[in-house]
């Protein structure tokens, strides 16, 4: 790895489970090319330019889950969050049963600590786990997120929504700054 390069020496990324030997033949031969060489930047620590290769791929075959796991773990690590976790949550809606979906979701939720999202995602996960590596993985997630439960700070979950007292008073006071602002133009 160069020095310039998106990831320090001291990150590790690791990949849940490698991508299947076959993909579906529904995926054209321009995707699969796109998504290998991605996956090849990836493994590179060429974040940005797997994300462009995974974009490619992505825009030739739209439901293929794998293109849209990836191209998630690429945008996060070029700091995408939001697009990430678009592409991360399509792969999981697209591949139910794919425990590299569910568990890279729940990963970035931990990450950015929303740990009730990260939680659901995880419990999915497990309902996806086939070997005992992938157990060991899930635990040592989910031991990590209670940890940073216990020693972080609550952050906000953004799933309740604004009073009608809470829009009165942030439009009083966006008029009353309007006002105020208007008459020292004058």
């Amino acid at each position: 790895m160069t020095k310039g390069s998106a990831l320090l020496k001291t990150d590790i990324v690791e990949f849940p489970i490698a991508p299947q030997s076959a993909s579906p033949p529904a995926i054209s031969i321009k995707a699969r090319e796109y998504f290998h060489e991605g996956v090849t930047h990836l493994q590179s620590g060429e974040a940005a330019q797997a994300v462009a290769a995974l974009a490619q791929s992505i825009e030739h075959a739209p439901a293929f889950p794998e293109g849209h796991l990836f191209l998630g773990i690429a945008l996060a690590l070029t700091s995408n969050i939001y697009p990430a976790i678009d592409h991360l949550e399509e792969a999981a809606k697209l591949a139910p049963d794919s425990f590299a979906a569910q568990y890279t979701l729940a990963q970035l939720n931990f990450k950015l600590r929303i740990p009730k999202t990260g939680y659901a995602a995880a419990e999915r996960a497990l309902k996806c786990v086939q070997t005992l590596e992938q157990r060991k993985m899930l635990t040592q997630l989910l031991k990590d997120a209670r940890e940073r439960d216990r020693n972080g700070m609550a952050r906000p979950t953004f799933t309740k929504p604004f009073s009608t007292r809470v829009f009165f008073l942030a439009g009083s006071a966006l008029a009353a700054a309007i006002i105020f602002v208007m008459a020292h133009m004058r």
